[in-house]
């Protein structure tokens, strides 16, 4: 198999074969948690607007934004795991706008797209090896090291190996970026969304994209 790595929303538009995107802090976390507390499905959007439109017409909607990685004013829920697993989803529609992941992936050309994060890597990894496909594409929505940690660990499993994630994490635990998140200061952005985010393989469930009018439907099989 041939193995690409991409970044960012140039990276994505140029992916081919099978294509993974991933966000890490936090987007794709969001998603994860989310189904697994039973809401049918994400819808991802590119637009704050989009997002309050989207909600407006979809029955059973929940809106969850960020814009430069700060809550959204008049959306309750920002780009957190943490307060994702405080809402109740069941059977509830998550619309997600974030300013990596939902990027990313609108940006992809192919037709075969999986959304990723460290929670559900390995499971990724199987559903995609199923599809026995001659590219793999692995798409880090942004240039954090997380969502690079991430790539190379899912690389990794592919090639049969038992990746150190702890040891994948270090230039993100080493970084500024993450002593400032460690705090919780951030705003919207509390520190358990790091315990949450960064513990590998915590579900054994992939998340498929599919293309809908207006929206990205990301779901778990």
């Amino acid at each position: 198999m041939n193995i690409i790595h991409a970044t960012g929303v140039e990276g994505a538009r140029q992916s081919r074969g099978t294509v993974v995107v991933i966000d890490v802090l936090r987007a794709f976390t969001v998603s994860a948690y989310a189904l697994a507390g039973g809401a049918r499905e994400c819808r991802l959007v590119r637009t704050v607007d989009e997002a309050r439109e989207l909600a407006d017409r979809t029955p059973g909607a929940v809106l969850c934004a960020e814009e430069d990685g700060l809550p959204v004013a008049g959306i309750a829920i920002s780009n957190s795991p943490t307060r994702i697993r405080e809402a109740d989803l069941r059977d509830r529609v998550l619309i997600q706008r974030s300013s990596a992941g939902t990027q990313a992936a609108a940006a992809v050309e192919s037709g075969d797209i999986w959304a990723a994060s460290l929670i559900v890597a390995r499971a990724t990894v199987q559903a995609c090896l199923l599809r026995k496909p001659e590219t793999l594409t692995l798409v880090a929505s942004a240039d954090y090291p997380e969502d690079h940690a991430c790539a190379t660990y899912m690389e990794a499993i592919v090639r049969g190996e038992e990746p150190d994630i702890e040891r994948l994490l270090q230039p993100l635990y080493e970084s500024d970026r993450y002593r400032r998140l460690i705090t919780g200061a951030w705003p919207g952005f509390p520190a358990t969304d790091l315990e949450l985010a960064l513990t590998a393989d915590r579900f054994a469930f992939a998340m498929p994209i599919t293309r809908e009018p207006g929206y990205l439907r990301l779901t778990a099989i």
